[in-house]
């Protein structure tokens, strides 16, 4: 390497060095082209084939309307809250489990929709899900 000696009317300049930056990069790219093999190692297995159907078993449904005045229904039928309790537990041992499909009228006040979704929750319900009318 030679050296220039630099003329008095010349300003110092500010150049970044890019020799150190390109090693570096080198460095990290022989790193990554021998690592990449290593992390997609995987274990070949022979697995068995079989002849099954899949077996899906969809859910039982349960509608719970709620009227404005806060009468209950179970799937069409009135009940009482006493016996309301009765059968959501009832439900909330099934398996699969089912799902509350919850029908409110728009004037419901929401506490009585609060408690059938709390009362649904204690009894082991957790699938609710609201059932409304579509907009036209």
């Amino acid at each position: 390497m030679a050296f220039h000696p630099q003329s008095l009317h010349d300003a110092p300049r500010a150049e970044i060095n890019m020799i150190p930056l390109i090693d570096v990069m080198l460095v990290l790219l022989i790193i990554f082209i021998v690592a990449a093999p290593l992390l997609t190692h995987a274990v070949r297995v022979d697995l068995p084939v079989a002849a099954s159907a899949v077996a899906s078993m969809k859910p039982e449904t349960i509608q719970l309307g709620i009227k404005a005045d806060g009468q209950l229904l179970w799937n069409g039928k009135p009940v009482e809250e006493a016996q309301l309790e009765t059968l959501m537990s009832e439900a909330g041992r099934r398996t699969p489990l089912p799902e509350l499909h919850l029908q409110a009228d728009a004037a419901t006040p929401y506490e009585i929709v609060a408690h059938a979704m709390a009362q649904a929750s204690r009894t082991g319900l957790e699938k609710i899900g609201f059932v409304s009318k579509p907009e036209e």
